[in-house]
């Protein structure tokens, strides 16, 4: 075992001696060490739950013969920070969830790992930190919550904060923002739509990382049973020294892109994606997404743009059943899983709810393509993503309208200075640039308020969260901090999209223009590290050096 070289033999007593102290006995020092990496915090709803998972995964590793020991990493919650600088700390806690991870793991020679996730980065950074360590590993998400409900509605996070907008535009008065502020979260778990965290969610189980359990709602009883059946697989990977790059490779990113399309997913899964893809040696980009997101269909009703949120998947056939109509359209690749099941066992064995609305037949699609495109052009030379609303047009044209942060942007929605036809140009918000690559969730959101958000066009070198929707570009790379095309733009240079053509340009000439200069906002503390360090959007916005493929 990859542990003895801690526990085993006359030399490691005094290793032995310090373990003791922690509760373990001879008997537990002879098992398989399993690290049990959780994302348990008070900060957000997402994890608040994730200490009671986390006894039930030990549980199971118990039961299974294996000793766990269990370590806490970090959680910044983009929903509280959105909005606010602690925004810029969000994607920069990814990398610092999958480096604590590694550092716990190889420090202590743990024999596997189930990481325990929750909020939108937990879930990415913890399968990035499986992916590098390759272990027998198995990733765990804690679960959505449970929607709100206003006026015998269902509402989530994201009515939240276009309430925000309409308020702002005096469509609602105090008493309706506060009613919705109230309703909208009533416990635990992650924000309810297939916003990044759900998204990830799915992507993780079908590329196999994760237990298609990983639908099961964060308060119901199912998830503790699920979670002692997390226990249990990881001890039965390391049994038939199943280790994480086994399981993601190639065709099981395929799978994960291909489920984001399907479910209407968030613009985040390109980054998340191809960092994890980065970890596990496997060469995987932007545009491999954008050539799935092309050949597939929408067929989820899901939130932020449709009508149902996750628990309403899970009751209409949960994970199982997105891989089954992925079988269907020929799109899914067989690979293992970390239950033991190929992907094409679970899509065989899916039980589909008569007359679900929420996960469409393949012959009734939502849209027939996908809803993200990734776009080049002389605005974006190396790429960005748009999420494409289902009723907009082929081409865009407009003037731009340029702001240094997502704070100026904001002011001006709210002070009325936005008209139908501009395009918004937010830069400054890269990963270098930010530094940490701000979701502008508070932007977007306030256009949809204001009942701007079919006819403003946003675009960005930050990014955006799964909430969004409207018409809105992110991911612009290269980032004007480090020299992109965007640092250029002026006030009413005419922005012109084709999203057939998959083309973001700037039709006014910027030759002869002075280079884009701005002092860098963190030169301390971990942004700064950050900033020094951290990839590119196309290349996954992530500080890991690129392994040998």
């Amino acid at each position: 075992m990859r542990s003895d070289r801690m526990k085993a033999g006359p030399s490691r007593a005094p290793a032995r001696s310090m373990l003791r102290a922690t509760g373990l006995t001879d008997a537990d020092l002879t098992k398989p060490l399993i690290a049990i990496a959780n994302t348990w915090s008070e900060v957000t709803p997402c994890n608040i739950h994730l200490r009671e998972l986390a006894e039930r995964v030990k549980a199971g590793v118990r039961a299974a013969g294996g000793t766990p020991i269990e370590f806490n990493t970090i959680v910044v919650s983009d929903g509280i920070s959105m909005g606010t600088p602690g925004m810029r700390a969000s994607l920069v806690s990814r990398e610092a969830i999958a480096d604590t991870i590694e550092l716990v793991v190889e420090g202590h020679s743990f024999d596997g790992v189930v990481a325990i996730c929750g909020c939108d980065k937990t879930v990415a950074g913890t399968a990035q930190a499986l992916a590098r360590l390759d272990l027998p590993s198995v990733a765990f998400y804690g679960g959505s919550i449970r929607p709100g409900e206003y006026r015998g509605v269902d509402i989530t996070i994201q009515d939240v904060f276009e309430a925000v907008g309409a308020h702002a535009k005096g469509k609602i008065d105090d008493e309706e923002l506060r009613a919705t502020e109230c309703a909208a979260c009533p416990g635990a778990g992650a924000c309810g739509g297939q916003f990044t965290a759900n998204t990830m969610s799915v992507a993780v189980a079908t590329m196999g990382l994760a237990p298609v359990t990983n639908g099961v709602l964060a308060t119901s009883d199912a998830k503790l049973d699920a979670a002692e059946a997390a226990g249990r697989m990881v001890m039965d990977l390391f049994e038939r020294g199943v280790t994480a790059r086994q399981i993601v490779t190639a065709d099981a990113l395929e799978n994960a892109a291909a489920s984001v399309v399907l479910t209407g997913g968030s613009t985040n899964a390109l980054l998340h994606l191809v960092a994890i893809a980065r970890e596990a040696a496997v060469d995987f980009t932007i545009e491999d997404f954008d050539r799935i997101s092309a050949s597939l269909p929408v067929l989820a009703d899901m939130k932020p743009g449709g009508r149902y949120v996750a628990g309403d998947m899970e009751e209409a056939g949960g994970i199982p059943l997105i891989l089954s109509r992925l079988a269907e359209l020929g799109a899914l690749n067989d690979t293992p899983t970390v239950d033991g099941r190929s992907t094409h066992a679970i899509a065989r064995d899916a039980i589909e709810t008569p007359d679900q609305p929420v996960i469409r037949p393949i012959s009734d699609p939502i849209r027939p393509t996908g809803h993200l495109a990734v776009l080049t052009g002389s605005l974006s030379p190396e790429g960005c993503v748009m999420k494409v609303p289902a009723k907009a047009a082929d081409i865009i044209e407009g003037p731009a309208r340029v702001f240094e942060s997502e704070e100026e942007a904001f002011a001006a929605v709210e002070n009325g200075a936005i008209s139908e036809g501009d395009v918004v140009i937010i830069r400054g918000e890269g990963p270098v640039g930010g530094p940490g690559m701000r979701e502008m969730l508070g932007v977007t959101a306030a256009l949809v308020g204001a009942g701007l958000g079919g006819s403003v066009t946003l675009i960005t070198d930050g990014r955006f969260s799964g909430a969004t929707h409207g018409l809105m570009i992110g991911h612009v790379s290269p980032e004007a901090a480090v020299g992109g095309p965007i640092g250029l733009i002026r006030d009413g240079d005419t922005i012109r999209v084709d999203v057939t053509a998959r083309r973001l340009d700037v039709t006014t000439s910027l030759e002869g223009r002075p280079p884009y200069e701005r002092a860098p906002k963190a030169t301390t503390g971990v942004l700064a590290k950050y900033a020094m360090t951290v990839s590119s959007a196309s290349e996954g916005a992530t500080t890991s050096p690129l392994p040998p493929v």
